[in-house]
C-alpha cells in the first residue's frame, strides 16, 4: 500500500511517495510525467521513510550530502529500472550524455530509449537524472524543467546556491 506526504524544498513543495519496500516517488509541482494524485496513496506524514528522506534532502540542499542512502522501490519496466539504477552511478557534480549512459549500460544503440526512461524517472534529485545531458553538452529535457536542471548542476559544481 502506498502512502505520501508533501515537504518543502528550494524547489517548492515535493511530494514523497512510499510503498512497503521504500521510497518510490519524489515529484515536483508541474513535473512532466507526474502521476495522478490518487496513485500516491493515503497521506501519512509520520512514516519514518519520509522523515529520513526529508533529512537527507535538507543535507543535500545545504551542500552537506552528495549521495542518498535510502531504500528505493522502482516500478517501471526492467529497462527503465536498469536506466534508473545506472543514474545512481553518475557522481555528484558530473554529467554524462545519453549515449554515454547507454554505453555504460551495455546498450550503445539505445540512447533515445535511455532518454525516454530518464525522463520518466520517478525519483528525481535522489536518482540524479539531472546529470544526463545532450551529446553536445546542451541541457536537454528534465521533468522538472530545464531551469531547475541548470540550477541543480550549477549547485553541484559549486557555482551557485539553489534558488
Amino acid at each position: 500500500m502506498r502512502t505520501h506526504t508533501v515537504i518543502d524544498s528550494p524547489y517548492g513543495p515535493l511530494t514523497l511517495v512510499a510503498d512497503e519496500e521504500g521510497l518510490c516517488g519524489l515529484y515536483m509541482v508541474q513535473q512532466r510525467h507526474r502521476p495522478a494524485e490518487e496513485t500516491f496513496g493515503h497521506p501519512d506524514p509520520s512514516a519514518p521513510i519520509f522523515a529520513e528522506t526529508e533529512r537527507q534532502l535538507k543535507e543535500y540542499f545545504a551542500g552537506q550530502r552528495r549521495e542518498f542512502d535510502l531504500p528505493l522501490s522502482f516500478g517501471g519496466t526492467e529497462f527503465q529500472r536498469t536506466v534508473w539504477r545506472g543514474l545512481l552511478g553518475i557522481p555528484y557534480g558530473e554529467t554524462v550524455s545519453y549515449g554515454e549512459l547507454a554505453d555504460r549500460l551495455g546498450r550503445p544503440t539505445a540512447s533515445r530509449a535511455v532518454g525516454l526512461a530518464n525522463g520518466k524517472n520517478p525519483l528525481g534529485i535522489i536518482v540524479p537524472c539531472h546529470r544526463v545531458i545532450g551529446s553536445n553538452g546542451d541541457l536537454t529535457g528534465y521533468g522538472g524543467g530545464i531551469e531547475r536542471k541548470r540550477q541543480l548542476l550549477d549547485f553541484e559544481r559549486g557555482g551557485s546556491t539553489l534558488f
